[in-house]
């Protein structure tokens, strides 16, 4: 009989917390914000989010607020590797170039609550 209870309130607890991802986005980042979500470490202030930059769409993973020195890691349309921003050398720029400068963000794919 618990293994009943636990059975149905794990299928409960799963169906009850749906995913808020904005799934228009490429395929891969749509897996790698899955991913992304299950190797959180901070309570708050995670993010996946899309800027153009040099003329490409980027997708942006915000680590959060909870470490001092956690960055964010940006990736094009195809998962590629971009740069990384923020962390403990506080870096702002990606190949040379301001990217809040010259940066700008289209939407939110994903936002811890």
């Amino acid at each position: 009989m618990k293994t009943i209870k636990y059975l149905l309130l794990t299928i409960i607890l799963l169906l009850t917390s749906c995913e808020k991802i904005d799934k228009d986005c490429p395929d891969c980042i749509l897996k790698q914000t899955r991913e992304f979500i299950k190797g959180q470490h901070c309570d708050e202030g995670a993010s996946v989010s899309e800027w153009i930059f040099q003329g490409e769409h980027v997708f942006m993973f915000s680590d959060g607020t909870c470490g001092a020195d956690f960055g964010a890691t940006v990736l094009d349309q195809y998962c590629e590797y971009v740069g990384n921003l923020g962390g403990f050398t506080g870096a702002l720029t990606i190949n040379g170039i301001d990217f809040y400068q010259n940066a700008k963000k289209i939407k939110t794919i994903w936002k811890q609550d």
